[in-house]
């Protein structure tokens, strides 16, 4: 009698191939997916050369020809920037290192930090080579390890503007596609009750989760870290509040029409790819080229983790928030109105 044991092993395997096919989704993150993020982090970390390298020199003596010497190298990117701005260059990480003019200089930078580490030794050898010999002087050095300047100060505001991000898109969305798919949506369209009535209720009960979870982390960063708290912690909480309400009128919008989990899925990983890569999670959204900057600052969680920093490491004031917060609530305006005419039941 013929073996056919193989058979359904076969059908089976072709069947399980045949869904995966068909699911764009899946395809996305099987095979695009990896190519994104290599050709992202490609951009922000090309090939370690000194065109990787933004130094900062500080205005005064000398500062002319330090610069000078640093930009005759082709690639590199050199600014100016007075004593005052030093500390907030290095807490933003806008910069890798800050030289100060003199003899010798004097370099200050994250030694935590990699690309800090490379920009030191290439600055180094640039302006010793520009003295006139190797090894012209030994430079002073002063390392940035003081709460507000290290790597994990910089850290916690972006990890907790990701957690904003997350809860607001997946927490509001998944639980509407959700009720769709169970045909619970359908049961609520005979009631009385309002469409916004509905919508609001969902970022509402996102809010209520996303305080437990916002406190967490940054009471966890504040007692464990010493990541330091210099600005109103009602101002935080502020920031907080409208980063959430952003966000959820984003997850809504993303699953005002979407049928299924797989589907809202596909729709959130898009925006949410860009987001994570590019505003400044996990590093400098300025290792990116000067081109992409202008898409990269009109993100939503670029102008979060931005005020998230200035007010939790500098301490700035509202008035110097207003403008990201004016562009999340605008972010988070317009994707309610449009959520709340697409928004479909079934």
């Amino acid at each position: 009698m013929r073996d056919i044991r193989g058979a359904p092993l076969l059908e089976l395997t072709r069947t399980r191939l045949l869904e995966v096919v068909r699911e764009p989704e899946a395809l996305f993150w099987m095979f695009v997916f990896p190519v994104l993020m290599a050709i992202a982090l490609g951009i922000a970390f090309p090939s370690r050369t000194a065109d990787t390298v933004i130094a900062a020199v500080v205005d005064g003596p000398g500062a002319q020809a330090t610069a000078g010497a640093l930009s005759a190298v082709p690639g590199l990117q050199v600014r100016t920037i007075p004593p005052a701005e030093v500390a907030s260059a290095l807490r933003r990480a806008s910069v890798q290192i800050v030289i100060e003019p003199g003899h010798p200089p004097t370099y200050r930078y994250d030694p935590a930090r990699a690309e800090s580490r490379l920009a030191r030794r290439i600055v180094d050898d640039i302006l010793q080579r520009a003295g006139g010999r190797q090894d012209a002087w030994t430079p002073r050095e002063e390392a940035v390890s003081s709460a507000g300047s290290r790597y994990i100060d910089w850290l916690v505001p972006g990890l907790l503007g990701m957690t904003i991000m997350q809860t607001g898109l997946w927490g509001v969305g998944f639980s509407i596609v959700q009720s769709r798919t169970r045909k619970l949506l359908k049961r609520l369209v005979a009631t009385p009750m309002r469409r916004s009535d509905y919508l609001l209720a969902q970022i509402l009960a996102r809010m209520v989760f996303l305080a437990v979870e916002a406190t967490v982390l940054v009471g966890f960063g504040y007692l464990v870290f010493g990541v330091p708290m210099r600005g109103s912690w009602m101002l935080i909480a502020t920031t907080i509040i409208v980063g959430a309400l952003s966000f959820s009128g984003i997850g809504l919008l993303a699953a005002s029409r979407a049928k299924t989990v797989e589907g809202l899925s596909g729709m959130l990983n898009l925006v949410i790819l860009p987001m994570w890569i590019l505003s400044g999670v996990f590093f400098a959204s300025s290792n990116f080229p000067d081109p992409l900057q202008p898409f990269i600052h009109v993100l939503p969680l670029t102008a979060l983790n931005d005020a998230l920093r200035a007010v939790m490491l500098e301490g700035a004031s509202a008035g110097a928030v207003t403008a990201p917060l004016a562009l999340l609530g605008v972010w988070g305006a317009v994707s309610f109105a449009v959520a709340l005419r697409l928004f479909r039941w079934m």
